[in-house]
């Protein structure tokens, strides 16, 4: 084999892999606008979809709980505000530019292998909240039909896996067709149940009612701070976004802000909304069991509804949820697995290889029952998560735009940027180990639970430090391509001229190539996989 042939070789995952690219759902690259065909409204309803998982309920009811209703909605507002003002630099980068989070994540102060780190967190993120829903599923199917955890969690694994096999094409319509089901199934219960028991309001504003206690408060919001990561499933879905323009613009920015940081609207309401049924269903069920959300639905539904039909319409409703959102939590945590391997290895697997791995750690998790210590297990991972986010947010909106010393147009290909930059990767270090170390009480008690402030307030910080002191340059290895054509049009919008890449031959947008060392043009996916190096430019 010649050199050549060997970093030809491992570039595509079999001899008609271009072709695949559909299948493949454009994994490691920049989204090509021959793909986006999808108008603004689809994908911000796709993405908003995805949001339908059932853990909200669970995390809002172990708060409520835990620490009275008054420190539990405070603790909720307070995680959604950071989560908002964090998610929206992300999600405007991903639909304007069409790249995924990890690609975001290179060139807004981690590197090109800096952003490995950040990969692995947030395949984290899937695959444990994979196996939280499917823990949630399991318990359902246990209740309705008495089957055995160890097999609920079994299907609730492998129902998944022909579904996320097609990515966006077919998440999109599963998404679409089925979100009217999942609201009604959801809302219409509650309106009625508040509209025939008023006082039900009344209970669950008063239960736990001690007094506001900060320290609670902040332990709440640690939990849900854990959900920031969320955003990195929905930005896999605003990478479809078209192109924006005059005409579309109004309906591209709603879509954009809805689907991307506003999902967390919608995720603040229903932790509400679980604090409400916990103690709204307490003294039935136990507190055990009040903050599982089939008991939660049938004790709602069993209020109004014939005998006969509360546990099938729970059930559906707990299955149609979890299917929903762990399609997106397999195709995300794939796509995050896939970007980690290929740049660490020089091979591409392609993306059903890591569908399989991210399933099979979840349902490890799940046998291990990890739903029973699922708030001190989202504790912990909250700071990493939040340290990741909050970073990359940072540097996007303080970097960039206010001190300008990071590139503005996201730069995401081997060869053009630094393998570490210290600005990110320093500032995520930090914040990580100085917040777990202030959750596992290092610095003691009384600031104990104030770990999140530490998480989100060292890279807000740190990060426009670091830029500082380095000046910015270890962002861009290289300021020019080789390619004399813009990457972006005369709209701002991502180029969609054409390009031949030398080592697979198949055509590609601007934005996902570059020149050659050896001349021609070459496809990002074909240089992250040249291992001899040949192709990257000097």
């Amino acid at each position: 084999m010649t050199v050549d042939d060997e970093v030809r070789a491992p570039t595509l995952p079999e001899s008609n892999g271009a072709s695949k690219e559909t299948l493949e759902d454009y994994t490691l690259r920049f989204a090509p606008r021959t793909y986006r065909r999808w108008t603004p409204a689809v994908v911000g309803a796709s993405a908003l979809g995805g949001i339908a998982y059932m853990a909200d309920f669970s995390i809002g009811a172990g708060i409520g709980l835990t620490h009275g209703t008054g420190n539990a909605l405070l603790a909720i507002g307070f995680a959604a505000v950071v989560i908002f003002v964090t998610g929206f630099p992300l999600a405007y980068y991903a639909a304007r530019y069409n790249i995924d989070l990890d690609l975001i994540t290179r060139g807004s102060g981690f590197g090109y292998y800096g952003s490995v780190i950040t990969s692995v967190i947030f395949a984290s993120f899937t695959f444990i909240f994979f196996a939280l829903e499917g823990s949630i599923m399991a318990q359902g199917l246990r209740y309705a039909l008495g089957v055995p955890l160890w097999l609920g969690y079994l299907t609730s694994t492998l129902v998944i896996i022909p579904l996320v096999i097609y990515g966006m094409k077919v998440l999109a319509k599963l998404q679409s067709w089925t979100n009217p089901l999942w609201l009604l199934l959801m809302v219409a219960p509650l309106v009625v149940l508040i509209a025939q028991e008023p006082d039900s309001v009344s209970r669950f504003l008063a239960h736990g009612d001690t007094g506001v206690n900060t320290a609670a408060v902040m332990l709440g919001a640690g939990v849900c701070l854990s959900l920031m990561g969320q955003i990195g499933e929905q930005i896999d879905y605003l990478r479809f976004m078209p192109p924006r323009t005059d005409e579309n613009r109004r309906a591209w920015w709603t879509a954009t802000i809805l689907a991307g940081p506003g999902w967390v609207v919608f995720g603040a309401l229903k932790q509400t909304i679980g604090v409400f049924m916990a103690v709204y269903v307490l003294d039935a069920v136990g507190a055990v069991a009040a903050v599982e959300p089939i008991e939660q639905f049938t004790g709602v539904f069993k209020q109004f509804m014939p005998a006969w039909l509360v546990v099938p319409l729970a059930l559906v409703l707990v299955v149609l949820s979890q299917v929903k959102i762990n399609v997106t939590n397999a195709y995300s945590g794939s796509l995050a697995w896939t970007n980690s391997f290929t740049r660490v290895t020089k091979r591409y697997p392609g993306r059903l290889v890591f569908v399989l791995v991210n399933l099979a750690i979840a349902l490890v998790l799940m046998e291990a029952d990890m739903f029973s210590f699922l708030n001190k297990l989202l504790s912990f991972y909250s700071n990493c998560a939040m340290a990741w986010v909050v970073t990359v947010a940072t540097d996007i909106a303080i970097n960039k735009y206010v001190l300008k010393l990071s590139p503005k147009q996201p730069e995401f290909r081997r060869g053009m940027l630094y393998a570490v930059n210290p600005v990110g990767v320093g500032s995520f270090l930090a914040s990580s180990v100085l917040s777990i170390s202030v959750y596992f009480g290092l610095f003691g008690a009384a600031i104990q639970p104030y770990s999140p402030l530490v998480a989100v307030g060292i890279p807000v910080l740190l990060t426009p430090l670091l830029a500082v002191v380095t000046k910015g340059r270890f962002y861009l290895r290289r300021n020019d391509d080789g390619i004399e054509e813009p990457v972006l049009d005369e709209t701002g919008n991502p180029s969609g001229t054409l390009y031949d890449c030398v080592v697979c031959g198949q055509e590609y947008e601007r934005p996902d190539v570059t020149a050659s060392a050896v001349g021609g043009t070459i496809c990002s996916l074909c240089l992250s996989t040249d291992r001899a190096g040949l192709h990257v430019l000097r």
